[in-house]
Parts: C-alpha cells; sequence; structure tokens
C-alpha cells in the first residue's frame, strides 16, 4: 500500500490540492485541452483524469485520485457503457437507486454512465489509479472499428451479456484481465494512442468471448449496508488499541454476522481481521518515524499487548523488525 500511495503521490505531483486537473485528447485533433476545477473536491484531495478520443463513439480515460471521497456530476447519456478498471487502491460507486459497487486492484467493472451521472466517490484506501473505457452504444452500432466488426462484437449484446438486468456488475482480477491492461498506464508519449487503440480492441473482443456467467461476478451492495460497514470501519480504526469481535460489532450495529464479513472485504478489500492487521501495522509504522516512543508503547497503542507478538506482526507485514525500521529514518 505504501509503495502504491508513493507512486500515486508523485503522478499527482502538478495537481493543487482541492482540484481536479482534466487533460482531453481530442480525436484527430493536435491540440490538448486542459481545465483545472475546484467543484465537488474536498480540501486537500487531488484528482487527475486524462482521456484520449480514440475512436468514434470510443474514450479512454486515465485517473489518478488522492482523497477519501468527493462528489462527480458529468452528462453522459444513457446509452453509454463505462467499462472501469483498477490498477491501485479501492473505489465504490454510491449510485441511482442506491446501489453502491466497490472494487480493487485488478478488478473489472461495468456500468451504464447515467446510473453514475451525480453519485459520490468512495476511496477506502484513500487512494486510487485505473481507467475508464466508455463506450457510446448509437455512434459504435453505426460505426464500429473494422477489427471489432472483422471480429463479429456486437456492442449492445456486449452491453446486455455483463449489464443487462444488474445495471452494474464487476469480475473479479485475473491473469486474462491483467495481461490486457499490464503494460498500458506507463506507455512512452509517443506510443500512446496507437498502443491504447490496440488494448482497446483487444479488451472488447476478450469481452464479447468471456461468460460472465462462469465468472466469479462481484455483487453490487446498497447504500445502507455500506453505511454501516463504514461506521464498523470508523469505529475499529478510531480505537486501534480495542480488540472488537465480530459478534459484538454485529450485535451492536444491528447487521448480520456474514453480511458484516461480505460487506466489508467488499469495501475494503480485505477480511475484517486482515485488514486491522495492515491498519495496526501501519500505523505503528509511522509512530516509529515520528515519535521517540518505546516499541513497548508503541505495539499497545496498536493493540499489541505482547511485543514479540506484535514485532512478528510487524515484520510479517513490513518485512523488517521494528527496531531496524526505526533505526532507518533515525
Amino acid at each position: 500500500m505504501e509503495k502504491e500511495l508513493c507512486t500515486i503521490t508523485g503522478k499527482l505531483k502538478d495537481v493543487p490540492e482541492g482540484s481536479c486537473v482534466n487533460i482531453r485528447h481530442p480525436l484527430g485533433a493536435s491540440d490538448i485541452v486542459r481545465t483545472v476545477s475546484s467543484e465537488g473536491v474536498p480540501d486537500g484531495a487531488r484528482l487527475k483524469s486524462e482521456t484520449f478520443e480514440l475512436y468514434p463513439g470510443i474514450e479512454l480515460s486515465f485517473h489518478c485520485y488522492l482523497a477519501d471521497h468527493f462528489h462527480i456530476h458529468h452528462c453522459h447519456g444513457i446509452s453509454v457503457l463505462s467499462i472501469d478498471h483498477c490498477r491501485a487502491g479501492r473505489i465504490g460507486w454510491e449510485m441511482k437507486g442506491g446501489l453502491s459497487l466497490y472494487f480493487g486492484n485488478g478488478d473489472l467493472s461495468f456500468h451504464y454512465t447515467d446510473k453514475c451521472s451525480d453519485s459520490e466517490i468512495t476511496l477506502p484506501l484513500g487512494y486510487y489509479e485505473g481507467l475508464s473505457v466508455a463506450l457510446d452504444l448509437p455512434v459504435l452500432q453505426e460505426s464500429l472499428p473494422e477489427l471489432l466488426s472483422d471480429a463479429g462484437v456486437d456492442v449492445r449484446d456486449l452491453c446486455l451479456k455483463f449489464c443487462g438486468e444488474r445495471e452494474t456488475a464487476a469480475l473479479p482480477a485475473s491473469s486474462r484481465i491483467e495481461h490486457i491492461f499490464s503494460e498500458v498506464y506507463d506507455l512512452p508519449e509517443q506510443m500512446k494512442l496507437p498502443y491504447l487503440k490496440l488494448k482497446c480492441q483487444e479488451l472488447l473482443m476478450f469481452l464479447n468471448m468471456a461468460e460472465p456467467a462462469r465468472e466469479n461476478v462481484l455483487d453490487p451492495h446498497y447504500s445502507e449496508q455500506v453505511s454501516v460497514i463504514r461506521k464498523i470501519h470508523d469505529r475499529m480504526t478510531e480505537h486501534p488499541e480495542k480488540r472488537y469481535t465480530i459478534d459484538e460489532l454485529a450485535k451492536e450495529y444491528l447487521i448480520n454476522t456474514a453480511a458484516l464479513k461480505s460487506i466489508f472485504k467488499s469495501v475494503y478489500g480485505m477480511p475484517v481481521a486482515a485488514y486491522m492487521k495492515h491498519y495496526r501495522i501501519t500505523k505503528a509504522a509511522g509512530l516509529l518515524r515520528s515519535s521517540d516512543e518505546s516499541i513497548a508503547s508503541v505495539a499497545r497503542s496498536v493493540g499489541y499487548e505482547s511485543q514479540s507478538k506484535f514485532s512478528a506482526a510487524f515484520k510479517e507485514i513490513m518485512k523488517i523488525l521494528p527496531t531496524d525500521y526505526r533505526r532507518q529514518y533515525m
């Protein structure tokens, strides 16, 4: 997580805090359109999107965000499908109809853009890097790129296959998805446009052949359930020195234990215990860097009464003992 966060922070060094930078490469034009806005951007957040118009009806956008949450509003029509890939971090949309869809590293999601035209974005880990491919169905039915036409791709059938009755869906990370996106994010500038055109067509042909019924599709949840899970998350992270059980949290927040575990993992990307272990160790690492508290005191402040258990957990996560970690920053 720390390495991903540093990488994204570096990519956003030219974005002022509390603002969103949008860069657009219009189809067939050499001019680049750059706009900066602060609307809907919380203080301290930094957001950046860069969009390439690849073909009539197909756009690909790279997104890099540092924020806990922010609001978006856009004007896409009801017949535009968004296919989103997450490279790093985790993202959740609270869409029309009370649906919330969360996905993370390597996952692929689908939704019609009218569902998110006025929605709240949540970043459970505080950062996100990914891309989206927007397909304008009426335009593509009239003018489909030749290679896709030769492959027998029907964009409307593709949309119905992944997003018909469900309206939104996500596929978990897989080697096939990784193969498509592994080289897309850090291309040399002169190679971007032709390579993105090639990869976009590869993605659509892959989806045309895929059978979603055979995939382990990620489920959306209702916003009310997600709101409860966030409260549980905040309770645990505000008091990392305390050890809460699933049963006592479920009783206090009036939620089924199975639902608590399932939705927590969907939103935050890890089971409760694993997430809290990472959270405690990350917080401890910050204390070791910034304070002169003893290691035993740091261990107790994040819920470890035994220094030896803390050291073992720290080494498992950080790949270094806490004494050696602190020495690096002295």
